[in-house]
């Protein structure tokens, strides 16, 4: 009887099964850097938040507006993530880690205002809804044989017109184009959430073999920051729907 021998090459399963136990623990490690990221934010947003004195700070204590620390606070983690994505080739994986957690550290400076302004139980009902929404998205992309890659022109537009929008805005304080923002801002963050969480995954797929530790270590944290922001700015606008106000 003839003797047949396995088309697989030996050790292309046992390879594979190594590849997908890093693939999780990858995962994983991106999920966990921006859940402690996301409790650092709640955190200080709570803190400085809650406290009348705290928030004076940054804002006036009557009407919200922010005063000129406030203005320094609101733009502070824009321009964090633009200085982090042209430095991190230059940082150890250490500082990089560091520099994400001090990242959210300013956002939850910049987002305490929300407790002056709506209720505790919104804030938390909110924060539920978006954690729901943002699981589900987010596995999704990971599960998901469709290609979303080509979502990302698209999506990456609508952040800038989001942006531009946002800007114009503070100085016309229109409830109508405000409420367009907001709609359009979730449909974004929402689509975003998928396609990143795609991209972390494909991206570790095509440098698996490589298997280079500190390139591992870096990528795992610009995934947990590009999905800490997608959380951020879906439970923001998703606020401005859900949330009771003072």
């Amino acid at each position: 009887m003839a003797q047949y021998q396995s088309a697989r090459p030996i050790g292309v399963g046992t390879r594979s099964a190594t590849i997908d136990a890093g693939l999780r623990a990858h995962m994983n490690k991106v999920y966990g850097l921006m859940s402690v990221a996301m409790v650092l934010t709640g955190a200080v947003a709570w803190a400085v938040g809650s406290s009348d004195a705290l928030i004076a700070i940054f804002r006036d204590p009557i009407t919200m507006r922010p005063n000129i620390l406030g203005w320094v606070v609101m733009f502070a983690p824009l321009i964090m993530v633009f200085a982090f994505g042209a430095m991190i080739n230059r940082l150890s994986a250490a500082a990089a880690q560091l520099f994400f957690y001090a990242f959210a550290a300013v956002m939850g400076l910049s987002l305490a205002w929300i407790f002056q302004v709506f209720t505790g139980v919104s804030i938390a009902q909110t924060f539920f809804v978006t954690a729901i929404a943002f699981a589900g998205l987010s596995l999704y992309g990971y599960t998901t044989k469709k290609d979303l890659s080509g979502w990302g022109t698209f999506l990456m537009m609508g952040v800038i017109g989001l942006l531009v929008a946002s800007l114009v805005n503070i100085f016309l304080q229109s409830p109508a184009l405000m409420f367009a923002i907001s709609a359009i801002g979730v449909l974004v963050f929402a689509g975003l959430t998928a396609f990143d969480t795609q991209n972390i995954k494909n991206t570790y797929l095509e440098h698996a073999q490589s298997m280079d530790d500190e390139w591992l270590a870096k990528s795992a944290i610009m995934g947990a920051l590009n999905l800490y922001m997608n959380f951020i700015n879906l439970f923001m606008f998703l606020l401005q729907f859900l949330g009771n106000r003072e």
